[in-house]
């Protein structure tokens, strides 16, 4: 059974910094893509970020380029998302997720964690 627990969520200022942390267990990390997706309050959930199973190649939603950074660690089976210069349109709902391949899509996550909230303050 596959799990995914996000943490490192919390209320920052505008133009802060937090890196969110995803550990995964259950089954072969290194073997699989992993994404960040974010849901404001009132809205869609949305891409944030992917890396693939190597961390050779990651793909960022347009207004997050420059400010956030996905890696992994496949020693650790974690994700990390470290996020700099936040607005408080950054503000929502971060989820990690699993799967097969780097996609801006969430068809190929199978697996999801119950997400970590990020409040940034104006």
């Amino acid at each position: 059974q596959v799990q995914l627990v996000e943490s490192g969520g919390a209320l920052v200022q505008a133009g802060g910094s937090l890196r969110l942390s995803c550990a995964a267990s259950g089954r072969t990390f290194s073997s699989y893509a992993m994404g960040w997706f974010r849901q404001a309050p009132g809205k869609e959930r949305e891409f944030v970020a992917a890396i693939s199973w190597s961390g050779g190649t990651t793909y960022y939603a347009d207004s997050m380029k420059g400010r956030f950074t996905i890696s992994r660690d496949n020693a650790k089976n974690t994700v990390y998302l470290q996020m700099n210069s936040l607005k408080p349109e950054d503000t929502a709902v971060y989820y990690c997720a699993q799967g097969t391949v780097v996609s801006a899509s969430e068809r190929p996550y199978d697996s999801w964690g119950q997400g970590t909230q990020v409040t940034v303050s104006s």
